[in-house]
């Protein structure tokens, strides 16, 4: 058989006609393949070939590192460190006691205060302050320009005046006399309170123990639940006598009535004359009216007043007293009467 010659025929492949095919690199000598070697394109270590047999410049680190990564997610990293940097600084200096301030102090010589009696001396600045070891006597008048701290007791042997008190914590006080008095929330008094003026209260007023007055005028008294009014002494209504009307015709000829009380309570005295007959006696007018018509009660005095058959006429600006039958001749007669609305 005769040696098959496929490879042969295949070193052919994919030359174009006309051309010879390369030879094979096991056909090449050394020295072949050495000037193969120099003439064919360097490729640099990243990958990158050479241009006109000269070596490309490797890229650095950096740049390498920003083509992976996007520039404004770096610069959104950068700016989020640094916002955590400036919360943590801010926190550590608030948790920071602060300074305590110094004040210098100045200790006075007996020269210094020879000094500040005989005349006007200035002793040390704003940031200094003057200790006074033992007790000081100001014979004249003391003048602070800005505040006054006292650690102690105050004890005045004369009067203190000062245009506003502002007591932030209790205070107690043995007398005090105040031409004014405002009190914006609750106010206790554990002691007597004497008012030699007229108190207003513009609110309600609430008192938990008894209250003693030898006045007390109120527009209206509302007594509310359960409470009782007790009145140990004897309870007056004072006022001026209603107006008074009588009528001769019942009365009788010589007859006459008079009035001795108020709009609210008293008697009314009545004197028959000669031939007097059934009707009303005396109307008496009241000198400020009712809102509404009120309750006139009557009783009658004496066994004369007695004898008729009395009864009342009323309205809102008069009550009448009146009677059923002739009253009895030449007769002294009375009836109290009390009015309620």
């Amino acid at each position: 058989m005769e040696p098959d010659k496929k490879p042969a025929e295949n070193a052919n492949d994919g030359v174009p006609p006309g051309q010879a095919a390369p030879p094979d690199a096991l056909e090449k000598t050394n020295e072949e393949l050495g000037q193969a070697a120099a003439t064919e394109t360097p490729i640099n270590g990243d990958g990158s070939t050479a241009t006109d047999g000269k070596p490309t410049r490797k890229q650095s680190a950096l740049k390498r590192f920003l083509k992976r990564f996007n520039v404004y997610l770096l610069l959104f990293i950068l700016v989020v460190v640094i916002g955590a940097v400036i919360s943590v600084v801010g926190y550590l200096n608030s948790k920071k006691q602060p300074a305590t301030p110094t004040i210098k102090t100045q200790t006075l010589s007996a020269n210094a205060l020879k000094q500040l009696a005989n005349s006007n001396a200035t002793v040390g600045d704003s940031g200094q302050t003057l200790t006074v070891q033992g007790n000081a006597i100001f014979s004249g008048q003391v003048l602070v320009r800005s505040n006054l701290d006292v650690a102690g007791t105050i004890q005045l042997g004369g009067t203190l005046s000062i245009p506003n008190l502002t007591v932030s914590n209790s205070s107690n006080l043995n007398t005090t006399q105040t031409n004014t008095l405002q009190v914006a929330q609750g106010s206790t008094f554990q002691g007597t309170v004497t008012i030699q003026h007229d108190l207003n209260v513009g609110g309600a007023a609430t008192f938990s123990g008894p209250i003693t007055a030898s006045q007390i005028t109120v527009t209206s008294l509302i007594m509310s639940g359960n409470a009782q009014l007790e009145v140990p002494n004897h309870i007056a209504f004072p006022g001026a006598s209603p107006g008074r009307q009588f009528f001769s015709n019942v009365l009788g000829s010589g007859g006459s009535a008079s009035i001795d009380g108020s709009d609210t309570t008293g008697t009314v005295n009545v004197n028959t004359g000669s031939g007097p007959s059934a009707g009303c006696m005396v109307t008496l007018t009241f000198n400020r009216p009712f809102a509404t018509t009120p309750h006139v009660l009557i009783t009658p005095v004496g066994s004369a007043a007695g004898q008729t058959q009395f009864y009342v006429n009323r309205s809102k600006t008069s009550f009448s007293v009146c009677t059923d039958n002739a009253p009895p001749a030449n007769a002294i007669m009375a009836y109290d009467y009390f009015i309620t609305d």
